[in-house]
C-alpha cells in the first residue's frame, strides 16, 4: 500500500470515529441507543454503503477481542466490591447456568426455523446468550435509569462475567462441528477445559490485579504515564492468560475489580483515561463489525432471524433468568427487568466470527443471523430500558441532586484524596450543616481569592472549598455538597406523606393502623429493625414494607447502612405489573402453604355447618334397633 493510500485509510478511519463520536450527542438528547448509532454508521459506510469493503474476520476479530478486553477491565474496575458482593452469587448464576439455558431453549427454535441439527442450534444459541457488557453499562450508568441497588449490581456483574461462559461455548462447539465428531465430541475433555479455562481466568485475574496495584504504588514516573501502564497490564494480563489456557476475558474483569477497590496513586487520572479509552474502544468494536456485514445478504434470512430474536428475548431469557433466579430473593418486577435487560450486542457479533474462521458449512448464515438479532435486541430493548422500569414500579427518585466536584490527585497519597466541591444553591452545606470532623477542609476560594477554611466563615453560594479525606468517604460528602435532588410529579409522593422515627416502637403501628399488623415477636422491635427483618436483614434505599393499608418507606441510610428516617403512605398502591411466572421460590412454596391452608380451612367450615344428629338421638335408636 503506498503513502497515498494509507493517508486515506487514516482519513475515512478518523471520520467514522469522529462521526460516531458526534453521534453521541443525538442519542442523549433523542433517548437513542448509543451503541445501535456506532452500528449502523458501520453498516452504512460498508460495502452495501459508502462502499468501503472490509472482508478481514480474523482483523475484525482480534480488534473486537482487545476493545472487548478494555470494555470488561474497565467495567470491573468500576464496580464497587459492596455491589460486587450484593449480587455475586446470584450474577454468577445467570452467567453461567443462565447462559446455557438460554444457548439450549434457543438451539429448539433454530432447529425449527433454520433447519439446523440440535449442536447447530446450541451454537447459534451461545453466540447471541450472553449480553453486551457495553450496552448494559451504557445503559445503568449514562442513560439516566436510576433503580435500586441489587438490581442494577445483578445487570452491570451478570453483563461483565457471562462472556467467558459464552466464548467457551461457541469455541468448544466450532470445534466439534468442524471435526465432524458431532454428538461424540461432547465428553468429559470440554467439562476439563471448561474448569480449566475458569479457574485460571479467576486465580490469574487476582493475581494480575494485584501486580497492576503493586506496580502502579511503586511507580515513580510521570502522572501521565501512570494510566498507560495500568491498560497496559491489564492487556498483558489478558494475553497471558489466554495463552496459557485460561479465560483471559474473565482474568481481565477481575483484575479490573481487584484493581479498582484498591487504594492506588492517581486513581483519578486511571478513572478518566479509563473513560475515554472505553469510549473509543466500543465505538471502534461497533464500526469495525458494522463494516463487516453485508445488508444485501440479509434478506434471505431476515425472516426466521427476527423470529428467533423475539424468541429470544420473550421466552428463552425469560425461562432462563427466571430458572437461575428462583432461589434467590428478588421480586415478580426484578426478575421481570432483569430479564428483559438483556440486550445483545457487539459481542455475539464478535462470536458470529468464529464459525467463519472454524470454516463451517453455514458461517456466513451465522453471522447474519446474529447480526439481525443484535439489531432486533437494539430496537427494540434498548428502547424501552427505562419505560419498562417504570412500568415494573422499579424507578426511585435520586437520592441526592447534582454535585459540582472535582478530584485532585495528590502525588504519593494512594490513601488520602482531595476534593474540590463548589458550594452550590440549597445544598445541605449552604444551609448550614456541619462538616463531618474526618473530613479536613484546608482552602476556600471565594471570587477569586484564596483565605483559609477557619477564616472563611459562614460559606457562600458558588465558594471553592478543597478538603483532604479518605477515598471511601467521599460519597458521603457529596450529599452535603448537593443540590436538592429534583423529584418528578410521580415521585412526588414516593417516600410517603408522613415521616416517622426509625427508634420508635413497632408496637404503636399495630396500636393505631391494627391489630394484627405484627406478630408477637415483632411487637418488641423498633420500626427500623421490624423493616429489616422484613427486608430479608438489610434494607436499602427506597425499599417498602407493606403492613396491611400501610407502607413503610425508607428514607435514608447512614454510612453504615442504619435507617435513620422512615416514610409512611397510607394510599393504596397498585401493583406493578408482570408475569405471574417470575415467581421466586420462597413465593412459590408461600403461595402453595396459602392454598394448602385455604383447603384445610374451607374444609373445616364445611365439617362444622354439617348438622349433626344429638347424642341421646343416636343412642335411643341405636336402642330400638337392638
Amino acid at each position: 500500500m503506498g503513502m497515498e493510500a494509507f493517508y486515506i485509510v487514516v482519513l475515512v478511519s478518523t471520520a467514522l470515529v469522529l462521526l460516531a463520536a458526534f453521534s453521541s450527542l443525538l442519542a442523549f438528547r433523542f433517548g437513542a441507543p448509543l451503541l445501535l448509532l456506532f452500528l449502523m454508521i458501520g453498516l452504512a459506510a460498508g460495502v452495501d454503503g459508502l462502499g468501503i469493503e472490509f472482508s478481514n474476520n480474523y482483523l475484525a476479530y482480534i480488534l473486537g477481542s482487545i476493545a472487548l478486553a478494555i470494555i470488561l477491565f474497565d467495567s470491573g474496575f468500576g464496580t464497587p466490591m459492596q455491589a460486587f458482593r450484593l449480587a455475586a452469587v446470584p450474577s454468577l448464576a445467570l452467567a453461567s447456568v443462565g447462559v446455557l439455558i438460554t444457548a439450549s431453549l434457543f438451539a429448539f427454535a433454530a432447529m425449527w426455523l433454520l433447519n439446523f441439527t440440535w449442536l447447530e442450534g446450541l451454537l447459534l444459541g451461545s453466540i447471541v446468550a450472553s449480553t453486551d457488557a457495553a450496552a448494559v453499562f451504557f445503559l445503568l450508568r449514562i442513560g439516566g435509569i436510576n433503580i435500586r441497588d441489587k438490581v442494577r449490581s445483578t445487570l452491570e456483574v451478570e453483563s461483565g462475567t457471562n462472556d467467558p461462559m459464552a466464548i467457551f461455548l461457541t469455541i468448544a462447539l466450532v470445534e466439534v462441528l468442524a471435526s465432524g465428531e458431532r454428538y461424540a465430541g461432547i465428553n468429559i475433555g470440554m467439562l476439563a477445559m471448561f474448569v480449566q479455562q475458569m479457574g485460571l481466568g479467576v486465580i490469574l485475574g487476582l493475581l494480575g490485579g494485584m501486580m497492576i496495584v503493586l506496580i502502579v504504588s511503586k511507580l515513580d514516573t510521570d502522572r501521565g504515564l501512570t494510566p498507560i501502564f495500568v491498560l497496559a497490564l491489564a492487556l498483558l494480563v489478558f494475553s497471558f492468560t489466554g495463552a496459557v489456557g485460561g479465560s483471559g476475558f474473565l482474568a481481565v474483569y477481575v483484575a479490573g475489580i481487584y484493581a479498582g477497590n484498591r487504594k492506588m496513586q492517581a486513581i483519578g487520572t486511571i478513572k478518566r483515561f479509563q473513560d475515554g479509552m472505553t469510549w473509543l474502544a466500543q465505538i471502534i468494536m461497533f464500526l469495525v463489525l458494522g463494516l463487516l456485514a453485508t445488508p444485501s445478504q440479509f434478506p434471505v434470512i431476515i425472516v426466521p432471524a427476527i423470529l428467533l430474536a423475539l424468541f429470544l428475548i420473550f421466552v428463552a431469557r425469560p425461562l432462563a433468568i427466571w430458572l437461575s433466579l428462583l432461589p434467590f430473593d428478588y421480586t415478580q418486577q426484578e426478575i421481570g427487568f432483569v430479564a428483559w435487560v438483556g440486550l445483545r450486542g457487539a459481542v455475539s457479533i464478535l462470536l458470529a466470527i468464529m464459525p467463519i474462521l472454524g470454516g463451517l458449512e453455514n458461517g456466513q448464515i451465522y453471522f447474519n443471523t446474529a447480526f439481525i438479532i443484535v439489531l432486533v435486541s437494539l430496537l427494540l430493548q434498548g428502547w424501552t430500558i427505562k419505560p419498562v422500569a417504570k412500568k415494573l414500579g422499579l424507578i426511585i427518585p435520586p437520592r441526592i441532586g447534582a454535585v459540582d466536584k472535582v478530584e485532585v490527585d495528590l502525588p504519593g497519597a494512594a490513601n488520602h484524596e482531595l476534593l474540590s466541591y463548589r458550594v452550590i444553591k440549597d445544598s445541605p452545606v449552604l444551609r448550614g450543616e456541619r462538616i463531618p470532623r474526618w473530613a479536613t477542609p484546608s482552602l476556600v476560594i471565594r471570587d477569586g481569592k484564596s483565605m483559609r477554611y477557619q477564616y472563611a466563615g459562614r460559606l457562600r453560594e458558588h465558594d471553592l472549598v478543597y478538603l483532604f479525606i479518605v477515598p471511601s468517604y467521599s460519597r458521603l460528602l457529596d450529599r452535603l455538597f448537593a443540590s436538592r435532588a429534583p423529584v418528578d410529579d410521580d415521585d412526588a409522593e414516593f417516600f410517603g406523606a408522613f415521616a416517622l422515627s426509625p427508634a420508635r416502637p413497632a408496637a404503636d403501628l399495630d396500636a393505631a393502623y391494627g391489630p394484627g399488623l405484627l406478630n408477637e415477636s415483632e411487637k418488641g422491635l423498633t420500626i427500623a429493625e421490624l423493616m429489616r427483618q422484613r427486608l430479608g436483614g438489610k434494607a436499602d434505599y427506597a425499599d417498602r414494607v407493606r403492613l396491611g393499608s400501610i407502607i413503610l418507606i425508607v428514607r435514608d441510610l447512614d454510612e453504615h447502612d442504619h435507617i435513620t428516617s422512615v416514610g409512611m403512605s397510607l394510599e393504596a398502591v397498585e401493583p406493578a405489573i408482570t408475569l405471574p411466572i417470575f415467581l421466586n421460590l420462597k413465593d412459590i412454596i408461600q403461595r402453595i402453604r396459602d392454598r394448602l391452608n385455604g383447603r384445610r380451612n374451607r374444609e373445616t367450615a364445611a365439617s362444622e355447618s354439617t348438622p349433626k344428629a344429638p347424642v341421646g338421638r343416636d343412642e335411643g335408636t341405636r336402642e330400638n334397633g337392638r
